[in-house]
């Protein structure tokens, strides 16, 4: 049996207006703040830039002076262990969790989800403040780990509530189905949930490493010498006692510009934007 579908009519003019305001607002976020990229850019590559439309030449003396006077390198280690950190840690304990709220029915659950929401919805100041005061008091305050568990505060509940609706569209029968072929509880989790709800996992962990990554006031305030991360030396280059040149902060910018570029580009190759919701048929 065949269903004829009848198609509405479709205003021409009203879909040309919405496409001309896409393509408007589109352009103008495209030409701000890819004018500013770019501004920054050449300034960190400039001799000298006084005015006019190009810098008078170009030197990498400001890339190099930024490794010098900051050790760059340091920090670049500093900040791929801190970020992996949080990110295997919140991994760890939010996959377990966000399982047991997708598939476990308590009296408190939605206090709990709402406790979740308290750390994502809250400025990071408003809590880091008495956090980082505990963390002195515990001695961890100025060393890696107090950067980890500082992260960990807004991070452990974004990957909770980022997985718990893949464990829910997961069917509970395949789960039902591997324990009737004998697996154990565990097997069932780490063999079955797991690799079915693996792009939500991955795209958790790439967000938690980007939030990490930019996450300043929290970092700010637990950092130390030996902990101190990409967007905290950007702060101090900016606003560290000294004159520093225009040209070495640039630097520093594109340095943090390039390292979240870098981020983004692994988060496209291996998520696919479209399929970040599993879909499991039933």
């Amino acid at each position: 049996m065949s269903v004829a579908v009848r198609r509405l009519p479709v205003r021409r003019g009203e879909i040309d207006r919405g496409a001309i305001f896409v393509y408007a607002a589109v352009a103008v976020l495209v030409l701000v703040v890819g004018g500013i990229l770019v501004s920054v850019v050449l300034d960190a590559f400039a001799t000298s830039w006084f005015g006019g439309w190009l810098p008078d030449g170009f030197t990498d003396r400001w890339f190099r002076a930024a490794i010098t006077d900051f050790d760059l390198p340091q920090i670049l280690v500093a900040t791929a262990f801190i970020t992996l950190a949080v990110a295997a840690i919140g991994l760890l304990v939010g996959v377990p969790a966000a399982y047991v709220l997708a598939r476990r029915r308590f009296r408190v659950k939605g206090v709990v989800q709402v406790l979740l929401l308290l750390p994502l919805l809250l400025p990071p100041i408003t809590y880091g403040i008495p956090l980082a005061t505990m963390l002195y008091e515990f001695r961890l305050a100025g060393t890696a780990a107090g950067v980890i568990v500082a992260n960990l505060v807004p991070a452990l509940p974004l990957v909770v509530l980022l997985l718990t609706p893949f464990f829910e569209q997961i069917d509970p029968n395949l789960e039902r189905a591997a324990r009737v072929l004998g697996a154990s509880p565990l097997r069932v989790f780490t063999r079955v949930l797991v690799p079915l709800a693996a792009p939500g996992v991955l795209a958790a962990a790439l967000i938690v490493i980007v939030r990490a990554l930019a996450l300043f006031e929290l970092t700010f305030l637990t950092s130390g010498a030996d902990s101190t991360t990409l967007v905290v030396a950007l702060y101090y280059a900016a606003f560290a006692p000294g004159i520093r040149p225009s040209q070495q902060i640039d630097a520093m910018a594109v340095v943090y510009m390039a390292t979240s570029l870098v981020l983004l580009l692994a988060a496209l190759r291996f998520v696919n934007p479209t399929n970040m919701v599993v879909r499991v048929r039933r």
